[in-house]
């Protein structure tokens, strides 16, 4: 492999996970924050770190099989594995600007805000106040 392909792999990857969407937010894994390390090294291994925004998240048992499975279908991917980890726990400091923009928890001029948890975020998506 050159020392492009591995780079263009890891866009690969991170373009992967960006078609993969939490169930209750409508952003995707790696702009909401839950991809905390993302390693892909020259012989095509990929390791993900990630977590989800609560443990008691539906899909904890399902989201990073899905991610592996996705990530193993790419060309280029060698090996893939998925690590589910609590600590540090997932916070809305996490989400990209994107993220951010697309929720509604960003306004222009103000850059830091009190600590929002998941439960808030889905209520502030479907119109009720934290």
């Amino acid at each position: 492999m050159s020392a492009a392909e591995p780079a263009e792999l890891h866009r690969q990857v991170v373009a992967t996970l960006r078609t993969l969407h939490d169930p209750e937010l409508p952003v995707n894994i790696y702009d909401l924050g839950l991809i905390y390390q993302l390693d892909v090294s020259p012989a095509g291994a990929v390791a993900v770190r990630m977590t989800l925004t609560t443990p008691a998240c539906p899909v904890a048992r399902v989201l990073p099989g899905q991610v592996e499975t996705k990530l193993k279908a790419l060309p280029g991917v060698t090996d893939v594995k998925v690590e589910l980890v609590w600590d540090p726990p997932w916070s809305r400091e996490r989400l990209s600007p994107e993220a951010r923009l697309q929720l509604g928890l960003d306004d222009p001029g103000r850059h830091r805000r009190r600590f929002v948890s998941g439960a808030s975020l889905l209520r502030r998506k479907d119109g009720a106040g934290d």
